[in-house]
This record gives structure tokens, sequence and C-alpha cells, in this order.
């Protein structure tokens, strides 16, 4: 590069605009998008380790998008190429591929390719990119303001990890706006004075978007004359000035499109006047046009109001009608007027049984028309045709009772009425009408025939003990099923697992964050090599960071391996309930959970469970003896002086608001599991056991004698020995969540 090509370049980047000037070139200048760039998230982790895949960033105008590409460029050792598709060609991808395989081939150096505006390539070039980025010649960047999924290629997205970035939040608009004035870059030479009522001003009109906010700081600055001591003074005025119109994030071929008109309809059938209006409003705003607000309520007058008030398409039909006659800007009264009716009509979706009977004529044989339905007009003589139609006018409230269904569907409901408005008039006649149908229906087809099954014996007993084998694990997976429904994690998530012994909640916390980041805290070293052993076919930023010691210890051992890292989200099976220290423990989940993180635990509720002399009866034992047994094994739960035994539902969601939590709700949940009590098993309730770990003969050897403590042995083994029994426990199903206040930290 000569002097003169140096100097061309200073230049260009001198004058270009305030927003070009100062974007981040590194990971700690990066502001906002703190989902997937946090502390601990998978991108993060990714860009710092240089072991990135392709990756896609979907997002407005303004979030960072192409602002995290050039991040990217600066961190890692790949070369870096760009382009951007609204002006790049399948000529531009084949020199960027030539250029990738030269490097590699003479450097052993990688390449990212950028593309921005993504989904403006045609099909053509999306598949011209796709055996470079599958080879790996080229580790692909796309970003794109529209939805990947519509507008991305499968195969190509199947290739790439997806990133959405959000609309930057008023915090950080700010602090872009105050690096503006203190970055060299930016205004850092001159004296500019913002007041405080124009940064609001200019947060709240840019709508999250940093380049909108930048430029009218930037008009605002260059515009306003110095005064006499040099001071550039930005007052509200000048604000407003500088960014006239609120930067709505609305396309109408793109998902802002699609999304907001998603809410209004969404607005309409939830019953609030109110945020239909809004969003109405923002579409015209931002030059929707009404026409197709106007068909979109005229489907909603019939798929969402209905029956309920059949005068709601009416009304719609003419407030359209009113529209076309008075045109804009008078025709948003008709416009408002339907939006509002819609909104305080009463709700059915009766007319989805249209939608059900299409379901069962696409997925069912067809049936024959009754008889007595067909045509009469051409063959009743030769076929009986049409004989036997019961003409409902010749009855008495114009109704008599018949088969209109085929003979398969008679019984088959397609129309539901719902209870609102009109409808709910009529549900009460269908109901009655339908009774008595059904009735007539039965009598004229006489007894229904009977049904004969046969298994042979072993089958039986087969099928019988599959079942019996799995229900616990079925047991287990609708217990995952329900902690992870009250997580409600999203994929950037970073969760942590108690107690992870099997990593049955490992593996499912990884499937559904995985842009996010799991680990699992297991008792014991056994536990985290068994853990890291399965998870290491995985590839190296997927798996599972483990850790292995007590609870109570929790804070530390994230310490040691991440210093002030913070989750989204806890999970874990029996963590808490064989632990004497409870409220230290719960002290060390508050103080690893992020700010509006969640928990979610399933804990074994001692003082519920399954009685042992309840299962075997005792019934060959003398009655005092029988009711010494008793005593003694409910001695062991009453205990109040046990910590392992001395708390319920109560004690545990109180300690949980000591701790700081809110929301914090315990739900029992009582299971019945059958076992199959063997030998071995009765043999452990009946060793004597050691000091620390006491066994059920312990206990009962409190109130028996050595003699009576074997007859009641025998006894168990008499009725439980290899037979299976009703399994009888109780579970607290535990959440609650940390304040999002700022103080909650």
């Amino acid at each position: 590069m000569d002097l003169f090509e140096a100097g061309m370049r200073a230049s260009i980047e001198k004058d270009q605009p305030l927003a070009a000037r100062l974007r981040p070139r590194r990971l700690e200048e990066f502001i906002g998008q703190e989902h997937i760039l946090g502390q601990g998230r998978l991108l993060r982790r990714a860009i710092q380790a240089d072991q990135l895949s392709s990756l896609i960033f979907y997002g407005p105008p303004g979030t960072g998008k192409t602002t995290l590409a050039v991040v990217i460029a600066n961190t890692t050792a790949s070369h870096f190429i760009s382009l951007n598709a609204v002006l790049a060609g399948v000529a531009d991808i084949r020199r960027a591929i030539d250029e990738a395989q030269e490097r590699r081939k003479l450097h052993q150096q990688r390449t990212i390719l950028f593309v921005d505006e993504v989904h403006r390539f045609n099909k053509a070039q999306q598949d011209a990119l796709l055996p470079w980025v599958e080879n790996g010649v080229v580790m692909l960047i796309g970003a794109t303001t529209e939805n990947p999924y519509f507008s991305v290629n499968r195969p190509l997205l199947s290739r790439s990890r997806v990133f959405q970035l959000k609309a930057l939040d008023e915090q950080g608009l700010r602090r872009i706006a105050q690096q503006a004035l203190a970055d060299p870059r930016g205004y850092a030479h001159r004296e500019v004075h913002l007041a405080e009522a124009a940064l609001d001003h200019l947060i709240n009109v840019a709508n999250g978007d940093a380049r909108t906010l930048l430029n009218a700081l930037e008009l605002a600055v260059e515009t306003t004359q110095p005064d006499a001591q040099g001071r550039i003074l930005i007052g509200l005025e000048v604000a407003e000035e500088s960014i006239q119109r609120r930067a709505l994030l609305y396309d109408k071929e793109g998902d802002y499109h699609f999304d907001t008109i998603s809410a209004f309809i969404k607005s309409l059938r939830g019953s609030d006047p109110d945020a239909p209006m809004y969003w109405m409003a923002r579409m015209l705003y931002a030059g929707e046009d009404p026409h197709f607000i106007f068909r979109r309520m005229l489907i909603f007058a019939s798929e969402d109001v209905g029956l309920a008030d059949p005068q709601a398409l009416a009304v719609v039909v003419a407030a359209a009608e009113s529209f076309d006659r008075v045109g804009l800007p008078e025709g948003r009264f008709p416009l408002a007027q339907a939006a509002l009716y819609l909104a305080t009509a009463p709700k059915s979706n009766s007319v989805f049984a249209f939608f059900d009977a299409l379901a069962a004529v696409e997925k069912e044989q067809e049936d024959e028309v009754p008889s007595h339905l067909r045509d009469a007009s051409r063959d009743s003589e030769g076929f009986g045709h049409g004989a036997n139609y019961l003409y409902p006018h010749a009855y008495r409230d114009h109704w008599v009772a018949q088969q209109y269904l085929p003979a398969s569907l008679q019984g088959r409901l397609f129309y539901q009425p719902s209870d609102q408005g009109y409808e709910a008039q009529l549900g009460g006649q269908v109901q009655r009408r339908r009774e008595v149908q059904l009735a007539a229906m039965m009598e004229g087809r006489g007894a229904p025939p009977e049904v004969l099954t046969f298994s042979p014996p072993d089958k039986e007993r087969e099928q019988w003990l599959q079942r019996v084998a799995g229900e616990a694990s079925a047991h287990l997976a609708r217990l995952r099923q329900q902690l992870f429904a009250a997580l409600a994690l999203q994929r950037h998530h970073l969760v942590l697992e108690l107690n992870a012994r099997s990593g049955l909640f490992t593996w499912e916390a990884l499937r559904l964050a995985p842009e996010g980041g799991v680990w699992a805290l297991c008792p014991d070293k056994a536990s985290a090599v068994m853990l890291q052993e399965r998870s290491a076919h995985l590839p190296e930023l997927d798996r599972p960071v483990v850790l292995h010691g007590p609870l109570v210890q929790l804070r530390e051992l994230v310490e040691e391996r991440s210093a002030g890292q913070r989750f989204d989200a806890l999970v874990g099976h029996h963590a808490l309930a064989g632990m004497p220290e409870k409220a230290q423990a719960i002290s060390q989940l508050r103080a690893v959970l992020r700010p509006g993180g969640c928990f979610a635990l399933a804990e074994n509720l001692p003082r519920r469970a399954q009685r042992l002399h309840a299962l075997a009866g005792l019934a060959g034992l003398p009655a005092e003896l029988r009711q010494r047994v008793i005593q003694a094994e409910e001695a062991i739960y009453a205990d109040p002086a046990n910590p392992l035994v001395n708390w319920g539902k109560e004690e545990l969601e109180a300690l949980f608001r000591t701790a700081g939590f809110i929301q914090v709700e315990a739900r029992e949940e009582i299971t019945t599991t059958s076992r199959r009590l063997s030998p071995q098993q009765l043999a452990q309730w009946f060793n004597p056991g050691g000091e620390t770990h006491h066994t059920y003969a312990h206990y009962l050897g409190r109130l028996l004698e050595e003699e009576e403590l074997h007859l009641v042995r025998r006894a168990f083994e008499r009725e439980l020995a290899n037979r299976m029994v009703e399994w009888t426990s109780t579970q607290l199903l535990v959440t609650g969540r940390v304040d999002l206040s700022p103080g909650s930290s």
C-alpha cells in the first residue's frame, strides 16, 4: 500500500458516519445482547476459543449483527471476507471461495465469509455457497433482518447456528450515547453538552436501534454551532429536530409486518379493547394498507366470534364498505369501530367444526351416504333411495330425530357450541337433540355388537411385565417434563443441574438450551466421571461443565471454575431432602442465580414416605407386637430433632422466602408405582447398619427385643419376598425465582 492509498483510506475512515467510526473492535467493547454474549454463553465461549461454526445473526436493524461479525473478525485467527448480498452475485461468491481455498492450501488458514443481508441471496446464490460451507472451506456468518427459517434455504440453515439479536434496551442505548461523547473516534475532542431530556428523547424515539440513535446524535452535533465558550449545547428542541419520527420496526413484507398483525389479532381474541387500538395505530402509522387489516378482521369475525355474536361479521362488512366510500383519513373511524366491536364481542371458535370434519374426510375411509338421504328423483323405485326420509317440517318444532351422518360416524361430534353470547342459547338445544338422536339411532340398530378379545396367557403376562418395568422410567420422564415446563427455558439460557447422577436432566437441558450452556453438580467424583465419559462424544463446546462436591459449597465450586458465573435456571431431583443444612444449601442456590433466574426442584417428602408395615400387613404376628412395629416406624418420621424428616411443604417454602426468593410455590404430588421386592432389598432393611447409616431394623430395635425383631423379619420375608407391591411416595415440586430488581443481584 503506497502513501496515496494510505492517505485515501485515512480520509475515508475520517469521513465515515459516527455509527461506523464507533463500531466496536473487541468483544469487551460490545454493548447489549447479553442473552447470547453474556458470561458463559455458548457464542461468547466459541468466539474466545476461536471454535466457531457457521452462524446466522437475525434481528432488527441497529442491534449489532454486522458489528458482531467485525468483532469476530478481529478476534479470530481466521481470514475474513465480507460480502453484501444486495451487491454480490455468484461470481463474487466464487472469487471468495477461490481465495479461501488458496489460503487453506498455502497457509492452512480458515476463512470466515460474512454475508450481510443474506436473505437477499436468491436460491441459486445460496446453493452456490452450500457445498463450501458443508466441506468447511468457508465458515459462513450471515446477517439478516428477516426470519431465517423463511428466507434462508433449509440445507444452509441446517448447517448453521441461528442467534437472534434483540432491540437494545434503554440502558444499552444510554451507554452507547455516552460512549460516543467520550470516545476519541466520536466527540471526545469537542465539548458537547447533551441535556438529559434530549438524551431521553433520542433513546425513546430510536426504539432500540443504535444506528438511529447515533445518526440522530451526529446530526445534532454537526448542525449545532458552538457558543462563545466553544460548547455545543444540545437541548430537547435540537434533539426533536434531529430525530423527528420514531424508528418503527415495521416492514410490509417482513417479520415485523406479520408479528404486528399477529399481536393485533391475538389482542382481539383476548378481548382487550386497548391493545388492538395500539397495534392498529402502529400499523397505520407505518403505512399498512387498511384493506389488509379489514381482511384479517373479516376472517376473525367468523373464526373467533362466530355464532357467539352473529352480527360481528355484518358490522365488519359494513365498516369495510364505509371505509371504501369515505377513504382516509376519516375512514379510520369505521376501522376503529370494527376493531372495538370485535374486541368486546363474546368469543367462540365453534366454526372450526368444519376443519374437524375436513380432517375426518381426509384421514378416514369414506362411508356411503345413508339411503334415506340420497336423491330420490332418479332411482327411488329401483334402489329405494330416499325412502323412509322423515321430513322435519312435518313434525313439531320442525325437527325429528333421524340419521344424518354416515353409519361409521354416528356419535361423532364436530360442532361444539360455546357458552358465550347468542350461541349459549343454542348449546342446550343442540345437546338435547343430539341425545335424542343418538338414542334413536341406537334403538334403530339394535344392541351393539359384542366385542371379543383373546390373548394367550404368556403374551398377556409379557405385556403386563413390560408395563410394570417401564412404570418407574415413565414416572421420571413425566417428572422431568414437569420441571422443565416450569422453567420455560430459552435456547440461550445457562442451566445448572443439582444432584446430577444419571444425567437424566443434563441431557434434556442440553437439548433445550443448545446456544446457552449446561452445568452439572454431582454429589461425588464417581458420578462426575461417569457424566464426563458419557458426554465425551459431544463437541467440546457443547459438553456440560461437570462439578462434584456438596451443595453447601456450590458457589465456591462455581467460582473456582468461572469467576462471577451466574445461571438463568436451576433444576434438580432430590437435591435438598437428604441434607440437614437446608437453609445453607438454599442460600447457595440464591448466590448462583442471576436476577430473574428461576429454579424447579423435585424433593421427596419423608413425612409422607411409604410405610413398610403397611406393605407387609404382618397378619401372622401377635397384635401387641404389630402395634409396637407400627409405633417404632412412625417414630422415625415424628422425630422433631431429625433435620432429615422434621420439615414439610410450609417449612421448605419459608426457607426459600427467607433466602430472598419470590413467587415460591411447593406442590405435593402423590405417585404410586408397582415394585417387585427382592430378598436382597429385604435384607438391606434388616441389616444392623452402622453409626451413620441407620437401617429399618435399627429403628425397630428401639422398641423390639432381638427375638421379636427376628419374628418381624420372617413375617416380611414370608409376605413380601419376590412379590409386587404398590409403592406410594410423595414429592414436592418446588418452584420460585429471583427478583428482577437491581438490589436482587
